[in-house]
């Protein structure tokens, strides 16, 4: 067995989980497939105590505890490295309580005293076939959310679509327009995430899964995510030390769970509206946070600057603008300009200067302050010294000036001072 259904991984003791107690889910389903986890995500369901059992483990471990979902009897136990949840059993028996859940392959039990296995929805099987296959209709339309769940599972688990479990979730797609929008966020972030999600979007779109939430996603889209993906395996073997980047993120607090890296930003801009004011709308209803919409949307209007020089206009000037315009997300931003193909020997000189911190044109830094300005020029403070200062770095970006005594004799001229 793999190591996540032996009780010596574990960070409380056997002893501690009543004999009633059954490990299910995801984390059977992975330690089944040989699939490894650097935190361990355990959930287990008892015909009873299930919130009390939580309460005295984490007492006795002195570690985090909460309730969940009083109504249903759901505790959760927080350790270092492992999150602990514990349900009440749903029905009168636990294969009552398993017939209520999404997938086969999720509805498989494990009994850590005895070591045995319970399947009696041939999830197992379904394992070997590398099928995802739902368990009921009605169990999808309880909670709509697992329509579209079912095609993030089955990208993240390399798996394939039941025919008749797709069919079901065509009929039913019309129901996740009902599902809070925080929840359809986490799985398409999923599904944006990772190149093996890209071909179960393509097949979400063709069962109309999508339809409510993002209804004028067309397939010339789904194949601009394909291009994101082939982009980003080109930028690996061409700049490994700028793709790197793309794994990463704005210096932002990220809460556990969140998917938010350059490269799932890229492939969000190409789903969105091109118009910038339309698809700040789009990333509003789906509540992304203000600080990755700005984000995103940052990629969308340096795009326009990028489409600029890629047709000619590859002056300092312009390249300064698309710095400006892009900020951290050109990162993202020569992803999607490789997609859309733009020469790679264009964006290879705006990653060079990107990656030169002392480089004027995408890393601009002020020559003199405001206050140098007043007192060296004698003039009174308003909003022309934020105007002088923008004027200034330009023309430090354009090779124009280098010093800060240039930038003072330049703006007096050029000022008329």
């Amino acid at each position: 067995m793999s190591s996540v259904l032996s009780p010596q991984s574990w960070p409380f003791a056997l002893s501690l989980l009543p004999r009633s107690a059954h490990l299910v889910g995801g984390s059977v389903r992975d330690a089944l497939l040989g699939r490894k986890a650097d935190y361990l995500d355990l959930d287990f369901v008892l015909p009873c105590a299930a919130v009390e059992t939580a309460r005295a483990i984490a007492r006795h471990y002195d570690a985090g505890f909460v309730v969940l979902d009083p109504k249903n009897q759901i505790a959760r136990v927080v350790f270092r490295q492992a999150t602990v949840d514990f349900a009440q059993q749903v029905g009168e028996s636990l294969e009552a309580d398993l017939h209520r859940r999404d997938f086969t392959v999720n509805a498989i039990a494990y009994h850590p005293h005895t070591e045995l296995i319970f399947d009696p929805l041939g999830g197992c099987a379904d394992l070997k076939r590398r099928l995802l296959r739902m368990i009921a209709a009605d169990n999808l339309a309880d909670d709509p959310l697992r329509l579209l769940r079912a095609y993030r599972q089955a990208a993240q688990l390399g798996f394939s679509l039941d025919e008749q479990t797709r069919i079901t979730i065509h009929q039913l797609a019309p129901l996740l327009g009902k599902v809070a929008a925080e929840r359809v966020r986490g799985e398409l972030d999923c599904l944006l995430s990772k190149p093996e999600g890209t071909p179960l979007m393509k097949l979400a779109r063709e069962d109309d899964v999508l339809c409510t939430w993002l209804p004028a996603l067309s397939g010339e889209q789904i194949c601009q995510l394909v291009a994101v993906d082939q982009a980003a395996r080109y930028l690996q073997e061409q700049r490994p030390e700028f793709a790197q980047l793309l794994t990463t993120w704005i210096k932002e607090q990220t809460p556990p769970g969140f998917h938010r890296s350059w490269f799932k930003a890229a492939k969000l801009s190409r789903i969105l509206s091109p118009n910038v004011a339309v698809a700040e709308a789009e990333l509003t209803r789906f509540k992304y946070s203000r600080v990755e919409q700005q984000a995103v949307l940052a990629i969308l209007r340096g795009w326009e600057c990028l489409q600029a020089i890629a047709t000619g206009d590859n002056s300092r000037r312009q390249q300064y603008h698309l710095f400006k315009t892009a900020d951290s997300s050109f990162v993202a931003l020569v992803l999607v300009g490789l997609a859309e193909g733009v020469p790679f020997p264009i964006l290879n000189h705006l990653i060079d200067r990107f990656l030169d911190k002392a480089d004027p044109v995408a890393h601009p830094h002020p020559l003199v302050s405001g206050r140098d300005l007043i007192r060296e020029l004698g003039i009174r403070s308003g909003p022309h010294i934020g105007e002088m200062l923008s004027a200034i770095e330009l023309a430090h970006a354009e090779g124009q000036i280098q010093s800060s005594q240039d930038a003072l004799e330049w703006i007096q001229e050029t000022s008329n001072l």
